[in-house]
């Protein structure tokens, strides 16, 4: 077995009794990005030569003695919305095709403290609005498990790049399923924190109520190893939650025995396809046979949250993205004749299609006269949609659902329909609405071999008992290796 084949738990193992060095862990990956990009495409800025140079202390340091933490020397890629100092930060956009942030995110500053190796920034949709990886400015990302389906959206660097090989953990951004819908698709492991768990501050925002920083990885473990290192409160981030964080690596309790799963009967209708309908009820079977109780329920506001969601994101996202007028940094116009054609241009030539759309769909819906009869409205759904789920988790410990209505999509099949598009975040917008936790892992394949994935939403900072229930579907079937990429 290759290096980059490795997953990171077990790559922290190797480090630490000093079967490997990190730069050969390092080198390996680098060859692995070499040989696979020019098909996958999941990275946007590669720097293999900061990343040796970072390797290289941290064998210099374990050399010496210095007691490290578990991921120190780990390589792992980092979403392209998050900003990392010195190192280009594009939102895969042309409005900041060459921003280059000033100061690390709050994530970025741990990942560092923990001795971890960057390789580069990684694709996404335009400033993280998409589902399929498709609208960056840099160009589509392609599935390693399919060259010729999407990845998903928006962190599909994110997932490619842990599936080809091409990092052994990655941070993506979910803030409607933007990390685990990829992670569906590309057969990774993917963990959506509590809203609050993870600093926002760094994160260049899309909606900044749904935005969450989370984890992606070829393990339960994995994941759970890089949850630790980046969850906790920061007092530059004003919805950071204030609480104690335990450690989740080490202390996962992979047993399900007497646990109640929830299978909302709304996740389990209309739309979604049958091959992933059957795999996952098979996913919450075999947990039944490890002494779990599975108990039908319903969310009957679900149907509601596909259209509340994109009210209330394209509404923030309009606020959010004003501050990209040509002025400040970023792209700015070549020709414009005053300062508001300057805005306009600016704008109309930085931005793309799918940006656009959300940014005069939020305009429109925080309007004069149109405000209370969608965004109000939008908002009590929301509150509605977290009351139900508050129920739920009265009478159960988890809720069971498929990860998306169906598996990666063609490439260019659905880019030019907006709602079937949207329509791929069915399963997991929900969770953003009420601030919830959850986590896709593979649970199968499809008949033309693409994942099936299955999703676990638990209650607020649940992390560990969600992290757990994985661990013991894992254990008894095992996780996705690298993908071939051909």
């Amino acid at each position: 077995m290759e290096l980059f084949e490795l997953t990171a738990s077990a790559l922290s193992e190797k480090l630490r009794r000093g079967e490997c060095s990190s730069v050969e862990a390092t080198q390996s990956v680098l060859s692995r990005i070499q040989a696979t990009e020019d098909k996958v495409h999941a990275y946007v800025t590669l720097d293999g030569e900061k990343a040796l140079a970072a390797a290289e202390e941290t064998d210099r340091l374990r050399a010496a003695g210095e007691s490290l933490p578990p991921l120190a020397g780990v390589p792992i890629g980092i979403k392209d919305n998050i900003c990392t100092k010195g190192l280009r930060t594009t939102c895969s956009s042309k409005m900041l095709h060459n921003f280059v942030p000033p100061y690390n995110a709050t994530v970025m500053e741990k990942i560092y403290a923990n001795h971890m190796v960057v390789l580069g920034k990684l694709n996404m949709d335009e400033f993280a609005m998409g589902s399929s990886c498709e609208t960056s400015y840099f160009g589509p990302t392609k599935n390693p498990q399919n060259l010729d389906y999407i990845p998903g959206g928006s962190s599909g660097g994110s997932a490619a790049a842990v599936a080809a090989g091409e990092a052994y953990v990655t941070l993506g951004s979910d803030t409607g399923g933007s990390i685990r819908q990829p992670s569906g698709c590309c057969g990774v492991v993917g963990l959506k924190p509590t809203y609050g768990a993870v600093s926002r501050y760094g994160l260049i925002a899309f909606a900044s109520s749904l935005d969450q920083i989370g984890p992606l990885g070829r393990s339960v473990d994995d994941v759970a190893m890089l949850y630790d290192v980046i969850c906790g409160h920061d007092e530059r981030d004003a919805t950071s939650a204030r609480r104690e964080y335990a450690p989740v690596y080490g202390n996962l309790d992979a047993s399900v025995q007497g646990m109640t799963i929830g299978l909302p009967k709304e996740y389990f209708g209309e739309g979604i396809e049958e091959e992933v309908k059957t795999a996952v009820l098979a996913a919450a079977e075999e947990l039944r046979r490890q002494g779990a109780v599975l108990k039908e329920i319903s969310l009957p506001s679900t149907d509601y949250a596909l259209p509340a969601y994109y009210i209330i994101s394209s509404a923030e996202a309009s606020s959010n993205l004003a501050r990209y007028d040509g002025i400040k940094y970023g792209y700015r116009a070549a020709e414009f004749d005053n300062l508001i054609d300057l805005y306009e241009t600016t704008r109309s030539e930085g931005f793309g299609r799918e940006v656009k759309r959300r940014i005069m769909l939020g305009t429109f819906v925080l309007s004069s006269g149109y405000y209370d009869a969608y965004y109000k409205k939008a908002k009590l759904t929301q509150q509605r949609i977290a009351a139900e789920f508050d129920a739920a988790f009265a009478d159960c410990d988890v809720i069971l659902t498929p990860a998306a209505p169906s598996t990666a999509f063609r490439l260019g099949e659905r880019i030019g329909d907006p709602l079937k598009m949207y329509a791929a975040d069915l399963c997991t917008v929900p969770v953003n609405i009420a601030g919830l936790p959850a986590m896709v892992q593979p649970c199968g394949r499809a008949k033309n071999g693409l994942p099936i994935g299955l999703q676990l939403i638990g209650a607020k900072f649940s992390e560990k008992t969600l992290l757990g229930v994985g661990k013991a579907y894992e254990t008894a079937t095992g996780a996705f290796g690298v993908a071939a990429v051909k």
